[in-house]
């Protein structure tokens, strides 16, 4: 090299350094893109595809009903492959929630075979539960996998994983804002991981998009009428969402009670699905309705449209804590949909707002209180039901979150700012410690 070019490239180092100087989020921004562009791409495709087979399944389980009959075997054999080879990953989202806490191993990729075979083996053979859970999974396994070539330290990791729930959320619901929010706010109550934020938004944004360009449809909700916002329907909204509140502290109770019965009565883990499927399967030929199985999107789009009864939500409540407390495969969340809406609906038999507009609320609020994620829920409310209903949408997540107590359906989520004085010294603990 001679001494010109040697000169001429001092000055180009130097140039880059002083460049780097002047704004110095670049090196950050260019490296997030690039993972956030991998993640968006690989999770928007895979839950493009699982949100297909989905909907493949529940409409032949619907077109030959003598399927459900099957559903203890399906659990058998469920069971026996998480048994016997899916141990390591059978915490699910609590692995993931976990990791995002203290990174450990890289999550092994068969966590996402594993659980998108489960899950459509649930919903074919008529369990009840979600999608949710599944979405998280496939993302957090398929992310976690650039780990290696990226050569992410810990602090590292746990921002990959904040962007793979924000993906997965984001492309299965089809609301990338309440995807980012979520995964920022779900592994730690109270705190808010801010150098997760712009990977957060990106990968949700990019995973939806991803998804759109497959073009997969997500189911679409509309809340007819909207009262004027006065005091009298807000002291509604309060009283609802103290309702919500209530539902999703005893569904995270019983999930949690329920499972624990289960594993004490029966040590041998694959015939647990055997006995919950086939509780389920006669509890659905004995009723001679798949009302209360499956995503339950069509119950969920009627209790828009008109009033529902009290005993809707609660038999959904039943079906879907047997089903996951037994060890099938699925998420929480769309059953909480299902479980808040109908809830909502029916409580317009006593609470004057319109049957709509508390189906949209409990639709959100249950959730929030379910998965002390009250931001979260307020723009998943705002994405599906429009920006006329956020302030009624954001009362009654913030009362449910409130009301619903120290409980989640995640037992790995941490107490960063305590809720109440009562658990003000056990922050920084999870549920499990509790």
């Amino acid at each position: 090299m001679s001494k010109k070019q040697r000169t001429l490239h001092r000055k180009a180092i130097f140039h880059t350094q002083l460049f780097f100087r002047k704004y110095p989020a670049l090196p950050y921004i260019s490296k997030w893109l690039c993972i956030s562009i991998l993640i968006g791409g690989l999770v928007g495709t895979a839950s493009a595809g699982f949100l297909q087979s989905l909907e493949w399944a529940t409409q032949f389980r619907e077109s030959h009903i003598w399927l459900i009959a099957l559903l203890p075997v399906a659990g058998f054999l469920i069971g026996l492959l998480y048994h016997y080879y899916g141990k390591d990953v059978e915490a699910g989202n609590n692995l993931l929630i976990d990791n995002i806490h203290d990174p450990k191993e890289i999550i092994p990729f068969k966590m996402a075979p594993f659980v998108y075979l489960g899950t459509i083996v649930t919903h074919f053979f008529g369990g009840s539960a979600g999608r949710e859970g599944t979405a998280l999974q496939m993302a957090g396994a398929i992310a976690d996998q650039l780990s290696k070539p990226f050569k992410l330290n810990k602090n590292e990791r746990k921002i990959l994983l904040i962007a793979a729930i924000a993906a997965g959320f984001g492309s299965i619901f089809g609301t990338p804002l309440a995807g980012a929010v979520f995964a920022l706010e779900v592994f730690l109550i109270g705190r808010i991981r801010y150098n997760a934020i712009f990977p957060a938004f990106a990968s949700a944004i990019l995973a939806d998009l991803t998804t759109n360009l497959w073009n997969v449809k997500h189911t679409h909700y509309h809340i007819d009428l909207i009262p004027k916002l006065e005091f009298l329907p807000i002291v509604y909204s309060i009283l609802a969402g103290i309702a919500f509140g209530i539902c999703a502290a005893g569904f995270s109770r019983m999930i949690h009670w329920t499972g624990s019965v289960f594993k004490s009565r029966i040590k041998y883990a694959p015939f647990r699905p055997v006995v919950g499927g086939i509780i389920v399967a006669l509890a659905v030929f004995a009723m001679g309705t798949t009302r209360y199985i499956g995503l339950g999107i069509p119950v969920i789009l009627e209790s828009f449209k008109q009033q529902l009864p009290l005993y809707d939500f609660a038999l959904k409540m039943i079906f879907t804590i047997i089903t996951l407390s037994a060890g099938f495969k699925g998420g929480e969340v769309t059953p909480l949909f299902f479980i808040g809406a109908t809830l909502g609906s029916a409580l317009s038999l006593f609470i004057p707002l319109p049957f709509g507009l508390l189906a949209g609320m409990g639709f959100v609020a249950v959730f929030a209180g379910a998965t002390n994620t009250p931001l979260a829920c307020m723009l998943m409310g705002i994405e599906l039901f429009g920006a006329e209903s956020g302030v009624y949408i954001a009362i009654a997540c913030v009362v449910s979150y409130l009301l619903s107590g120290h409980n989640s359906i995640y037992t790995k989520q941490k107490i960063g700012e305590a809720k109440n004085r009562r658990y003000e010294s056990d922050g920084g603990k999870s549920f499990s410690d509790l």
